[in-house]
């Protein structure tokens, strides 16, 4: 079935870590837990729910980004708070609106 317009609303996802060097210094129990956010992540990728999603290498402190299309704003909320990352308190993601522009299917 094909998606409706109206039904496609993207936004974009930014998680920030405990620290502006966290890429390069996290310790093994981080590691693990990024591993698992990763995972699920992935599998967010895997259905078509995440469209691109992967860390930010900015100099003055990395970052995650993802981009995400769902029907209303209440899947976002979930797909955040089921996120590993954020259950263990290790990131902090905050969400916001996009029109993006993608290429016709």
């Amino acid at each position: 079935m094909e998606k409706n317009k109206l039904e496609r609303n993207h936004f974009v996802l930014k998680s920030i870590g405990p620290r502006p060097t966290f890429q390069q210094d996290m310790t093994e129990e981080e590691r693990n837990i990024m591993k698992q956010h990763i995972v699920y992540w992935t599998d967010k990728a895997d259905k078509g729910i995440a469209i691109v999603f992967g860390p930010v290498f900015d100099p003055k402190g990395g970052y995650g980004l993802a981009i995400v299309e769902v029907a209303n704003e209440e899947q976002v909320h979930s797909l955040i708070a089921d996120d590993p990352a954020i259950k263990s308190g290790l990131l902090k993601t905050e969400f916001y609106p996009m029109r993006a522009v993608l290429p016709k299917q």
